[in-house]
């Protein structure tokens, strides 16, 4: 249960009912707030980290983009990470590291520039009711009115709590118009990314998905076209027009919590095959990632004891 969780906050670690901050925060009443989500694995050696040295990256690069300073060191909040999910005796499931103001504030800007720190750990079957991906039957989605932030109006590549009302509207409309997931486009017409996830499609063999730029910097974006090319899949980035979605043989989103998520239907398009072929062996790949089988990548785990 959440209440049995230990949180890290400002140094120390707390109770879960203890991780508190005033209703007039600044971060509460702006979104000024940064984040990362990570995932942790009971992998064949232990519980492990996926790939925390590039969520330490992109963390302090958010921080960079918004003109913020961290705390923390990046090996001072890797080893935080490590901690938390240490306290709490689990084995798999999610980090949430949120760092924050706390001084109530009325001006638009931030009392100072110093942020806080916080680091959640929680496993969905016990803490969240469970989270279920269902890989073999995979999800829905449409293309909704809103687009993506455009890269000239915010730093789209800083993991910003404010950036995420965009995507939570998008989704909004995709339940409210009968499907699971929504695919934004951006402010020109092409494909971005998911609400929060990023979109692949597949066309004559060859794995595609939007370059960077107006999309966010996925971590699981990375890993998936990393592993994709080692095992000889051919790779595309760039600037995709929505039509692609009408005839490709494969579409499917990734993200932190299910690495590889097949769409079975789009706009009014179901797909013939889902998980599709090239579909299928990336997420067996990734599966064997993340519980350590694959020495090939195992400097992604990052073992928690």
């Amino acid at each position: 249960m959440l209440e049995d969780r230990m949180v890290y906050l400002r140094g120390d670690f707390v109770p879960w009912s203890d991780a508190k901050v005033h209703l007039m925060s600044h971060s509460v009443g702006r979104g000024s707030a940064i984040f990362e989500v990570l995932s942790f694995h009971d992998t064949v050696h232990g519980p492990a980290v996926f790939r925390l040295d590039e969520h330490m990256d992109r963390l302090l690069a958010s921080a960079a983009l918004l003109g913020m300073e961290l705390p923390m060191s990046r090996e001072e909040f890797h080893r935080a990470v490590l901690e938390t999910v240490r306290r709490n005796g689990l084995r798999e499931g999610f980090i949430k590291i949120i760092c924050f103001y706390s001084q109530v504030a009325f001006d638009i800007f931030p009392p100072q520039r110093m942020l806080d720190a916080s680091i959640f750990a929680v496993d969905p079957a016990q803490d969240l009711k469970g989270m279920h991906f269902p890989f073999e039957k995979g999800t829905t989605a449409c293309i909704p009115k809103w687009r993506k932030l455009d890269p000239e109006t915010v730093p789209v590549e800083a993991k910003a709590a404010a950036n995420y009302l965009n995507g939570i509207m998008a989704k909004e409309e995709a339940r409210k118009r009968g499907f699971e997931e929504a695919i934004m486009l951006d402010t020109q017409g092409f494909i971005a990314e998911g609400g929060t996830e990023s979109i692949f499609l597949v066309k004559d063999g060859r794995l595609m998905t939007p370059a960077l730029g107006t999309v966010l910097k996925s971590i699981s974006r990375k890993s998936v076209l990393e592993v994709a090319r080692v095992m000889g899949i051919e790779t595309v980035e760039g600037r995709l027009r929505p039509e692609l979605f009408f005839t490709s043989e494969e579409i499917f989103f990734s993200g932190t919590p299910i690495k590889v998520l097949p769409v079975r239907q789009i706009e009014e398009r179901v797909l013939d095959k889902v998980p599709g072929p090239v579909t299928k062996k990336l997420f067996e790949a990734m599966r064997d990632i993340v519980s350590g089988k694959d020495e090939r990548f195992k400097a992604w785990l990052f073992p928690v004891s």
